[in-house]
């Protein structure tokens, strides 16, 4: 039988930790989920109309 052990520590955090609303914030992923967004939105309306 194995004597308990401690638990390890937790990592210390990688980079600079600002999050993922501060990459949705960059200008380039903003316009590509805007782009993406204004496809959907156009094939929505297509199927709409039909």
């Amino acid at each position: 039988m194995r004597p308990p052990t401690a638990p390890l520590p937790a990592a210390p955090l990688q980079g600079d930790g600002k999050g993922c609303l501060y990459v949705l914030s960059i200008p380039s992923c903003f316009g590509f989920l805007a782009f993406i967004g204004t496809l959907l939105l156009l094939a929505a309306v297509h199927d709409l109309t039909q």
